[in-house]
C-alpha cells in the first residue's frame, strides 16, 4: 500500500519536531545544571535529539517535495505549524521535573525507534536504529537520576514525585493513533504506538518502584500537539529561538 507523500511528510515532522523541541529544552540547562558533569550530559543528550531531528527533517522535506531546508523548517514556522508532543514543550521547571519528563520520553523513544527500525523506508529505518542505541543511554541516564533523587532526601523525593505527577497527564498523547499514523502504519512505514503502551508502563513502573515514587493513577490526558494545538510554552520558546532569523532573514553564520 502506498501512502500520500504529504501524509508521510506530516508523520515524519511529528518525530522531528518532538526531538528538536526537547533537544532545545535540554540546551537551556547550559550554565544551570546541578553539576558541570550533568550540564555536559544534558547538552550531549540534547545534541543527540537534535541530530536525530535533523536527519528526519531532511527526509520529511524530500518525501513531501518541499524545497525548504532544515533551518527554514525550524526557524520560519509558527507554533501552530509545529507537530511535537505537548510533553516536550513545557518549560524545564526544576531538575526533578526535567528528569521525570526525560525518563518518560526516553523510555517511549527507545521503544518507538526500535519498532521503527523495521520500516520499509530504509533511510528512516537506519536513522531509527541509530536513535534507538542513543535512547538506551538516555533511559539509563534519566532513570539513574530519578532513583538517586527519588530515594534521596525528603526534599528531592517530593520534587521528583511532583515532577512525575505533572508529567503524567501529557504521556497519553504518545500512544494515540490518528488517521495520519494509521495510514503510515498500513503502508509498512510506521509504528503502532498503541502497542507500546504496555511495555512503557512496565518499564516506567520499574523505575518508579526503584525510586520509591508512586505511579499516578488513571487521569485525564492532554492532547493536541500533533494537530498543532500547543501551550503558551512553545510560543515563548520559539519567540526567543527564532528571533535572529526572523529579524535578519536568510543570514548565514
Amino acid at each position: 500500500m502506498q501512502v500520500d507523500p504529504a501524509i508521510y511528510s506530516e508523520y515524519l515532522l511529528r518525530l522531528g519536531d518532538t526531538n528538536f523541541v526537547l533537544g532545545h529544552r535540554l540546551s537551556e540547562w547550559l550554565g544551570k545544571a546541578p553539576t558541570i558533569e550533568e550540564e555536559l550530559a544534558l547538552i550531549n543528550i540534547g545534541l543527540d535529539l537534535i541530530g536525530q531531528a535533523r536527519a528526519i527533517y531532511k527526509h520529511a522535506l524530500s518525501a513531501g517535495g518541499d524545497d525548504r531546508d532544515e533551518d527554514q523548517l525550524v526557524f520560519l514556522r509558527d507554533a501552530h505549524e509545529y507537530r511535537n508532543l505537548l510533553l516536550v514543550e513545557k518549560e524545564n521547571g526544576d531538575f526533578g521535573y526535567t528528569i521525570a519528563r526525560q525518563l518518560a520520553y526516553s523510555v517511549y523513544a527507545r521503544l518507538y525507534w526500535e519498532a521503527l527500525s523495521t520500516s520499509k523506508d530504509l533511510e528512516v529505518a537506519g536513522v531509527a536504529a541509530k536513535a534507538a542505541k542513543e535512547a538506551r543511554y538516555h533511559v539509563k541516564h534519566a532513570g539513574e537520576w530519578l532513583v538517586r533523587l527519588g530515594d534521596g532526601t525528603e526534599e528531592s523525593h517530593a520534587r521528583c514525585q511532583d515532577g512525575v505527577d505533572q508529567v503524567w497527564m501529557y504521556t497519553g498523547e504518545m500512544f494515540e493513533m490518528d488517521a495520519v499514523a494509521q495510514s503510515v502504519l498500513k503502508a509498512g512505514l510506521g509504528v503502532d504506538a498503541a502497542l507500546l503502551k504496555g511495555e512503557w508502563l512496565s518499564q516506567m513502573s520499574a523505575w518508579l518502584d526503584r525510586s520509591t515514587l508512586t505511579r499516578p493513577g488513571d487521569t485525564w490526558m492532554v492532547s493536541g500537539g500533533r494537530a498543532g494545538q500547543h501551550t503558551e510554552h512553545l510560543g515563548r520558546m520559539l519567540a526567543e529561538m527564532q528571533f535572529l532569523q526572523r529579524a535578519y532573514p536568510g543570514q548565514k553564520w
